[in-house]
């Protein structure tokens, strides 16, 4: 197999505020261009998975976290031909800055807070479009997607106690 058709590994990192919300942008100039996404990206040689996702939020959004957790893996083969395999962590933020920002806007323009269950019900209303032929208004990247049809039990997984 040609090395460049192996799958990649991509760190998804779920930073959440322990009150439901979670960081989300859109994503741009890259496979997924238009979908919602969480901050993250490729993992890198001898990196763990949260020293991958401490980096990718910090670049990204500017956000110092911590309390790094492994979450759950997807299989996730895009519409553009790649393939990736998405380690997705959850973590919090440990830093004074509480407020996400574009610091690769060629990559996504801004971040916002967005509860949980609403990223669920999107990635829900694009599963169920794509199983009827249909169009949605709010995309998702396909990793999204691929939790919430690999891994139902996870809706609440955020949900504040």
């Amino acid at each position: 197999m040609a090395e460049d058709k192996r799958p990649k590994v991509g760190v998804g990192v779920v930073i959440h505020d322990g009150a439901g919300n979670i960081v989300m942008g859109e994503r741009a100039g890259s496979h997924g261009a238009g979908t919602m996404q969480c901050p993250g990206g490729h993992l890198e040689f001898g990196e763990s998975f949260a020293e991958c996702a401490a980096r990718e939020a910090l670049e990204e959004t500017g956000l110092k976290i911590g309390d790094i957790k492994f979450l759950t893996a997807t299989n996730d083969v895009m519409e553009e031909g790649k393939h990736y395999i998405t380690i997705f962590v959850t973590g919090t933020i440990t830093g004074e800055n509480k407020v996400p920002q574009p610091l690769e806007p060629e990559k996504c323009a801004s971040w916002d807070w967005v509860p949980w269950s609403q990223m669920w019900d999107w990635s829900k209303q694009q599963a169920e479009a794509e199983r009827d032929g249909k169009a949605v208004t709010k995309r998702m990247f396909r990793p999204l997607v691929n939790l919430y049809l690999d891994y139902p039990g996870l809706e609440n997984a955020l949900v504040a106690r």
